[in-house]
């Protein structure tokens, strides 16, 4: 048996002090949750109950449905044994004992569970409560409970228990009950299979203190009103049909406006570093993936093949193997690298359907690849060259904020100790360069190199994964890559991956999110909509649309023939940033008057004061 106990007075220094609280807090009410559930129904099977980035969940098998009522009996149920202040204590078990006691409770799911846990893994498990056990014991810390306690007492109101390898709080008194609550019920497969029994899934989030809970609820419900599913319908940007193909996107009209000024912008600043554009098949033989190695690592992920002529041809998961194949094309020498090519290349990946969402998770979608052929000395300037165009198109699209990670050597990898050293060392100076703070994740790079993971945050404070950087030395070995060196000798380049957006449609989802819909002027699909008052007024509208078109402005002309107070309402709906309403003295004027959606009323104007006005906004990627 090993057992950490402390007295409650004691972990109040932990709670101010330990950055692992949060995490114990999340970890201890999941096993909360599982007590009090199998308290309250005693025939419900337990899984697994991890913590989450808000909170935690556990999975459950029970043949009724919880109800939103259950759930309300439930987390009163937690708050009763968080008040208890029961103690928790991990044990290390024998596998032979403990798989009785699991069969003898006939637990399928802690069994199998069981059964995953390596042999040289030590096995451990965590009480909540058997006070009762520890009754004129002189070491609390260190006692032995008998598996007929177990037994008797394992759906009792003060003992329960789980195979867990932790961490945990000490006692549930260190949940303030008033930090936490459960969220949501969902349906979930065990492990994650389809081909596995559908469980219940229920959803919490806990905090340290009250305060911070009801910061995130408030936040949760500013992402709900910001959700790019629900902007996307109402704006008119984007659907998924589900009944031709769940994660396939449509781009609407206005939607592609935006996706179109994005791929410009972003060709543009490519060009502007040094890049060269590429377009690559969407398909290839299977051969290639194989060579790749994405058939043996990454197939799970990949559609079906398809057969062409008896030879089996694969869409796409990654664009890679294409630019490798392009490098291949001719022999280069040292004197061409750094050899810099992009492409927005749209790639197809199996997901499952309860993983889709929205835009963030598709099956159809395009990355903003490029991929960097140097010398080994190039490294650290074409990673700083990264890192500065990174910092450009984030900070015009508004992301000026981010946390960065840098994930080093795994255990298991390919490459010489020298090369791993150059390339992290490459990662670590461009860092240092930008003067950036960053996180270091030892261990947590790919098999083929180190890489630079950058989240965005968007305006509420949430954390979105775009950009990454990644050096490769697995690809050029596969592919045999050689360049001509100074010396007549063939050598390996260094290969450098990169995406800054990750992919289009879900940067194009956190872009809606961030900006609720209302986007900067630069990017808003209708920049201008002009609202005549009345029919004899449309002559003069229409030929202000006329002006502004050629400048390159997006214009409408409202043509519903509603009245001026609704024509107002629907341009605010659709969050058009600049409207001009058109009566009978602006045709008489030779004006606008014009209002728009920060600013407000912006008067009487010419449309030479106007198109001033926007091309400033434009220029500093503002809004007007």
């Amino acid at each position: 048996m090993v057992s950490q106990l402390s007295r409650p007075q004691e972990e109040q220094v932990l709670l101010q002090s330990d950055p692992q609280t949060l995490l114990r807090i999340r970890h201890t009410c999941a096993h909360v949750l599982a007590m009090a559930v199998q308290t309250l129904f005693p025939e419900t099977k337990v899984t697994i109950g991890p913590w989450t980035d808000t909170g935690f969940y556990y999975d459950f098998d029970r043949k009724a449905a919880f109800t939103p009522d259950d759930l309300t009996q439930i987390e009163s149920e937690m708050r009763r044994i968080i008040k208890a202040n029961l103690p928790i204590i991990q044990e290390v078990v024998d596998r032979s004992q403990i798989r009785a006691e699991i069969e003898q409770l006939n637990e399928p799911y802690k069994l199998e569970i069981l059964d995953s846990i390596p042999p040289d893994e030590p096995i451990t498990r965590y009480f909540i409560g058997c006070v009762d056990t520890l009754q004129g014991r002189p070491e609390p810390s260190l006692f032995h409970i008998s598996t007929d306690a177990l037994t008797q007492k394992r759906i009792g109101k003060d003992c329960w228990w789980d195979l867990c390898a932790g961490p945990h709080l000490n006692y549930t008194g260190e949940i303030n009950p008033d930090a936490f609550t459960l969220e949501s019920v969902a349906g979930a497969y065990w492990r994650g299979s389809e081909t596995k029994p559908q469980l219940q899934r229920i959803y919490g989030t806990a905090w340290k203190t009250p305060e911070q809970l009801q910061a995130y609820l408030q936040q949760k419900e500013e992402a709900k009103r910001r959700d790019h599913r629900k902007l996307g319908q109402q704006l008119d940007l984007f659907s998924i049909q589900e009944d031709v193909g769940g994660g396939l996107v449509f781009w609407h009209p206005k939607g592609a406006r935006m996706r179109l000024l994005i791929e410009d912008y972003w060709r543009q600043a490519h060009l502007d570093a040094g890049y060269e554009l590429l377009y690559t098949p969407h398909i290839a033989n299977l051969d290639l993936w194989k060579t790749s190695g994405h058939f043996d690592f990454y197939r799970e992920n990949m559609f079906d093949q398809m057969e062409i002529e008896a030879q089996q041809y694969q869409l796409k998961p990654m664009n890679c193997p294409f630019h490798v194949l392009t490098y291949q094309s001719h022999l280069h020498s040292y004197r061409e690298l750094p050899i810099r090519w992009a492409e927005l290349g749209t790639v197809y990946r199996y997901e499952r359907s309860g993983v889709l969402h929205g835009l963030m998770r598709v099956r159809g979608f395009t990355q903003d690849d490029a991929h960097i052929f140097c010398l080994p000395e190039q490294v650290a300037d074409e990673i700083l060259g990264v890192l500065n165009l990174t910092e450009k198109i984030l900070s015009d699209f508004g992301f000026t904020q981010y946390e960065v990670y840098l994930s080093t050597r795994p255990h298991k990898s390919v490459g010489t100790d020298d090369i791993w050293q150059l390339a992290t060392d490459a990662l670590v100076q461009a860092l240092d360069c930008k003067n950036w703070a960053y996180f270091t994740d030892e261990g947590g790079g790919a098999f083929y190199g180190p890489k630079i993971d950058i989240k965005i945050k968007d305006a509420i404070g949430r954390l979105w994964q775009c950009s990454t950087i990644q050096v490769d030395f697995n690809l050029p070995e596969r592919f045999d890559m050689e360049y001509v060196a100074a010396d007549g000798s063939r050598q390996r380049p260094i290969m450098i991956h990169r995406a800054i957006f990750g992919s289009l449609e879900r940067f194009f989802g956190i872009l809606i999110e961030n900006y609720a819909g209302d986007f900067p002027l630069w990017l808003a699909p209708v920049q201008v909509r002009l609202l005549p008052v009345s029919d004899e007024q449309h002559s003069y509208a229409a030929a202000i649309a006329l002006q502004l078109k050629p400048l390159g402005y997006r214009v409408e002309v409202d043509n519903s023939g509603d009245r001026l107070g609704k024509q107002i309402r629907t341009a605010e709906l659709e969050k058009i940033p600049v409207v001009a309403v058109i009566g009978k003295r602006e045709v008489e004027q030779q004006t606008l008057s014009v209002r728009t959606r920060h600013a407000g009323e912006l008067g009487t104007l010419k449309l030479t004061e106007l198109t001033e006005k926007m091309q400033a906004a434009i220029a500093q990627k503002s809004i007007l």
